[in-house]
């Protein structure tokens, strides 16, 4: 497995493997590796012949500077799940190799980020917008996998690919969950024992939701549902549950048709952020 730290070598070594005529898949990762991120490392695998994961947290994306400092960094451990998961190449860079001076450019997706995370987190997805566009051109991946547990992220990178005309695929990979339900999340490894137990709540919250919907319940009465679950566990702050189109995160009144709609939720535990969905 090469690492690397710059983009100018990144580039040269990717070059040549695409001149040999080799196909590369892209995992692009904020570090602090799971089993969640080596199934997209393992999807790629199988549909290219060279995988490329990059780890960097990316300072534009935080609107909560707190939150930023204390996002886990554990590269070196990332890199060993990472060799034994056989990636071919990873890509490490310093926010001052990403970002020699702070980008100037805006990205404007219209609705799509005036929900949910984007009216919560407000320039989250410019950042995200931004930086997964250098990583494209840095990379020039035939295929992106991306994993749906942030499915309005991959709502966002769907239209700016299609906006940019980048030539690749993007691959979106289902949600893992731990035993217990919870989905797989970088931010999991911050609870504590206590709030660790609490978590599957949040699950548990979304199958209740989904039955209802699916037995013709209104979606605004499902939010009240929603609401009135969690104070039954104040340990948790809902932040939003919203019912939404699956493809372009609109609001809906009531369950649209198989694999249209999607739940998706948000709530502070012990001061972790967390976040899940359910497509149905």
């Amino acid at each position: 497995m090469q690492i690397f730290y710059t983009i100018a070598e990144t580039q040269q070594y990717l070059k040549t493997q695409q001149k040999a005529g080799k196909t590369i898949g892209f995992v692009p990762t904020m570090g602090a590796l799971h089993t969640g991120h080596i199934s997209l490392i393992e999807s790629s695998k199988k549909e290219n012949d060279l995988t490329v994961c990059s780890i960097f947290v990316n300072p534009t994306q935080f609107n909560n500077p707190e939150d930023l400092k204390k996002y886990p960094r554990t590269l070196e451990k990332d890199a060993e799940l990472l060799q034994a998961a056989q990636c071919d190449v990873v890509f490490a860079p310093s926010a001052e190799e990403m970002y020699p001076s702070l980008p100037k450019l805006k990205f404007d997706f219209g609705t799509l980020e005036t929900v949910m995370e984007g009216k919560f987190r407000p320039g989250h997805f410019n950042g995200v917008g931004i930086v997964v566009s250098k990583l494209f051109h840095i990379v020039k991946p035939d295929k992106a996998y991306f994993g749906l547990k942030d499915l309005q992220q991959v709502a966002v990178i769907r239209q700016m690919v299609a906006d940019l005309s980048f030539d690749l695929t993007i691959v979106p990979c289902p949600t893992l969950r731990e035993a217990d339900g919870l989905a797989m999340s970088s931010r999991n490894m911050r609870l504590s024992a206590e709030a660790r137990a609490l978590a599957p709540h949040i699950y548990q919250l979304l199958l209740l939701a989904k039955e209802r919907l699916q037995h013709g319940e209104l979606s605004a009465d499902t939010k009240v549902f929603a609401a009135g679950y969690f104070k039954k566990t104040p340990e948790f702050e809902l932040e939003y549950l919203e019912i939404a189109d699956f493809d372009n995160l609109a609001p809906v009144e009531q369950a649209q048709e198989p694999g249209k709609t999607a739940i998706c939720i948000a709530a502070f535990l012990g001061g972790v952020r967390l976040i899940d969905n359910i497509v149905f």
